[in-house]
């Protein structure tokens, strides 16, 4: 039998990714897996100045700069900013004045690919991302911090995920990189992985055409011996299913309108992963990307899970699910 609790887009909060873990203990169950989005997206600067203070300000959490005088003051603003889903980084006037300079930034305020800050944002990530797998040691319980003799700990990466952590998950025995690769979650049940969406209006680093979706689909597919007991997880939900819904924007990232006072919603996920779905009739898929989507529904036999995402609040989404040879014996969404 597999114990499983599945978890997505935690973006960086390490409330979120210290809950995660502990459920292994909590909820006793020997697999956890990460469905994507699991780093942060902004750099918090901590700058020195002339005086010897530090100053720096969190989005977010305090929209007004913080005076930091000493050390423990740096430690606790650091802490915040980690917590929040942003990475901190000390730096002197002069370092944050040569990369504010050095036309990182494009005029619609994004981030250029393969820019100093870029290159800084690479690092910074990760070093985060390794402390993090480092913080398995002294959370989980005994017997449960590596695989294969304890609990399995597979992290997929997002499409708000750089490339840059592939390298991290890969080389650290702790976890397993689930991207593009089958894993055996026991004798009966297997789980296959696959991070990239659809286009987004944000560019975000692992998005492609549907095509190509399915064209990488159906090669991981097929390494799968058992298709009636399979575990698709895959970033992106599959479209028009009711967990893929999200508010819809024009392409200047205004909503198209609104209706009762909300923004007007509408269908946002895969066609290809619909489309594997619906062919191939796995077991179960875990699926992320849109957070306002929690729920659960079915395709077939398929039932269809977006534990959605509240990584802001420093809450824990997540299904707990156990299999038993082909069957769902248990399947409960779980916020802590």
């Amino acid at each position: 039998m597999v114990s499983l609790f599945f978890c997505t887009d935690i973006h960086g909060s390490e409330a979120v990714w210290r809950k995660f873990l502990n459920t292994a203990k909590y909820l006793k169950v020997d697999t956890l897996v990460m469905g994507g989005d699991i780093t942060g997206k902004r750099i918090v600067p901590i700058i020195q100045q002339p005086d010897g203070t530090w100053i720096g300000s969190i989005y977010g959490v305090d929209q007004q700069s913080v005076v930091m005088k000493t050390e423990e003051d740096i430690l606790d603003f650091e802490k915040q900013a980690r917590f929040a889903g942003c990475y901190p980084y000390r730096l002197t006037q002069e370092e944050d004045e040569r990369l504010s300079a050095s036309d990182s930034i494009t005029e619609d305020k994004k981030m250029i690919k393969g820019g100093p800050l870029d290159q800084l944002f690479d690092e910074v990530e990760a070093e985060g991302l390794q402390k993090w797998i480092d913080q398995i040691d002294d959370i989980m319980p005994d017997g449960t911090k590596r695989v294969p003799d304890g609990t399995k700990i597979i992290i997929c990466p997002g499409n708000d995920d750089k490339f840059a952590i592939d390298e991290i998950i890969k080389k650290d025995p702790r976890v397993i990189f689930g991207e593009g690769i089958k894993v055996n979650l026991d004798d009966h049940h297997e789980m296959v992985s696959y991070g990239w969406t659809n286009p987004t209006p944000w560019n975000t680093y692992r998005e492609c055409s549907e095509e190509i979706i399915e064209e990488k689909i159906e090669e991981i597919i097929s390494t799968i011996n058992n298709m009636k007991n399979a575990v698709f997880c895959f970033h992106c939900p599959p479209y028009d299913s009711i967990i893929d819904e999200a508010p819809l924007l024009n392409d200047d990232l205004t909503y198209v309108g609104y209706s009762g006072g909300e923004p007007i919603r509408g269908p946002v996920g895969c066609k290809a992963v619909r489309k594997a779905i619906e062919k191939y009739q796995p077991l179960m898929g875990l699926f992320g990307h849109i957070h306002e989507s929690a729920g659960s529904m079915k395709i077939g036999r398929t039932y269809c899970l977006n534990p959605g995402s509240e990584y802001t609040e420093a809450i824990l989404k997540g299904f707990l699910i156990e299999l038993k040879k082909g069957k769902i014996k248990r399947m409960q969404r779980v916020e802590a």
